[in-house]
């Protein structure tokens, strides 16, 4: 596929737009094999450093193809599987012989989640999980980290890539979406990978070094090519040829944003320069991003030419932000406190918020997820606390066959209503049970 550069506009956005497409140059496909072996490894959207999530930065990419390991290739890493097997060697032949082998797999924890053991090397933090269909998905973490799994989640095995990533640059992998058979992750630093075949095959699609920002949310909006990409510097950009050509759909960049309007009354506005923390995205197309500093967010619908900067609704610094099923908005902030948007649209200032009761006993909360049908809430955060509540979040109850978890929990996400993942730092993985419904 021949891919082509263009300009949109005399924006200053549009402008390094052109240059994230001249940058574009034709991928060479290779078909990639989904063998007996399957290793596979997929890794997500958000950034965490020092206990919170955050993005980072880029460097430039060339067209490159991404194929599955071969059966006779090892693993990227060295994971919990190979100490086991080192030390059992120093007993006995016989007792190696007996080791479980094939993919991780889920043991119970509590009533209502499973940990999977995964086959990862001591410090990955698992950042994204999207699902091809029920039973094929891919997660994504640092540390260059794909798994892939074919039964719903309960076992993971790697995916590589290596084929498609530059030698001696260790990328985190944000953010995976699926829509049909066609799919899309990128990564820090800046990398774009395209599927059209369920992830059998990945190629890499060039993005410009002058690109504002690192690329940490990406989302599949159809199966026809048509994607959006933000960086978590604010720009947004539309592709609906399969990431031929790109159309910015901001002016400008947040810091930008905020420093033109220093009068506004945003607390922190004056001379910003940072990035957004978190970015959350709803069906309607709209955006809600957090700054980095967690004392103010802002907010941007298709249509508006710049983002609009919003103080926070609470005294304490906001730690994350998202949508809930209805339409409305969530956040938490830090030392434990959660908020709930009065409306269901946008919220307009801090007074459309309401403090909800949780009794997280000053744990920190980093993320809230939802089942599809919205009957169920989940929050997770750090020491392994998770929380749930079925009145959509009037009343939450502690799920303590979680506190043994050694982890910070960053993200909680459902496919399905029956099927939901927790990820965390060195490779903890919780798949949703059901069991306590």
């Amino acid at each position: 596929r021949a891919r082509t550069s263009f300009t949109l506009s005399r924006t200053p956005m549009a402008a390094l737009t052109t240059a994230v497409s001249a940058c574009v140059v034709s991928p060479v496909s290779v078909g990639a094999r989904a063998g007996s072996s399957r290793r596979a490894a997929f890794v997500g959207a958000r950034v965490v450093s020092n206990g919170s999530v955050r993005a980072g930065s880029r460097p430039t990419a060339s067209s490159l193809v991404v194929r599955a390991a071969k059966d006779d290739e090892r693993p990227a890493g060295f994971g919990r599987r190979d100490i086991a097997k080192g030390a059992l060697m120093a007993l006995s032949a016989p007792l190696i012989s007996q080791m479980p082998v094939g993919p991780a797999k889920a043991d119970e924890l509590s009533k209502f989640w499973d940990i999977v053991d995964l086959p990862l090397e001591p410090g990955v933090i698992l950042l994204d999980i999207a699902f091809v269909d029920e039973t094929h998905g891919f997660l994504l973490g640092t540390r260059q980290t794909i798994l892939e799994t074919f039964d719903g989640g309960k076992t993971w095995d790697f995916k590589s890539v290596s084929n498609a990533l530059d030698e001696d640059v260790n990328y985190r992998f944000n953010s995976v979406s699926f829509k049909g058979q066609e799919g899309w992750i990128v990564g820090k630093p800046a990398i774009l990978l395209h599927t059209t075949d369920g992830g059998a095959s990945w190629e890499r699609v060039g993005l410009s070094p002058r690109l504002p920002g690192a690329p940490v949310l990406i989302t599949a909006t159809k199966d026809n090519g048509t994607a959006e990409m933000v960086t978590d510097e604010g720009a947004i950009y539309l592709t609906t040829d399969a990431a031929r050509n790109w159309k910015a759909a901001v002016e400008e960049t947040i810091s930008a944003t905020l420093n033109r309007t220093v009068s506004s009354g945003i607390t922190g506005a004056s001379y910003y320069t940072g990035t957004f923390s978190t970015i959350s995205r709803n069906d309607d197309g709209e955006y809600i991003g957090l700054s980095s500093r967690g004392n103010f967010y802002m907010t941007w619908a298709p249509g508006q030419a710049y983002w609009q900067p919003h103080n926070r609704s609470s005294a304490r610094r906001v730690q994350s932000m998202g949508w809930r099923p209805d339409g409305g908005v969530w956040e938490l902030t830090r030392g434990g406190g959660i908020y709930f948007s009065t409306t269901n649209d946008l919220p307009d200032n801090d007074d459309d918020f309401a403090e909800g009761k949780i009794g997280s006993r000053g744990f920190g909360l980093l993320d809230l997820g939802a089942k599809p049908d919205g009957g169920e809430f989940w929050i997770v955060g750090g020491s392994g606390s998770v929380f749930y509540s079925k009145d959509q979040g009037r009343s939450w109850k502690r799920d303590r066959g979680a506190d043994g978890v050694a982890a910070n929990l960053y993200t909680v996400k459902f496919n399905t209503n029956s099927n939901g993942f927790i990820l965390g730092n060195d490779g903890v993985l919780l798949k949703y049970n059901g069991r306590g419904v």
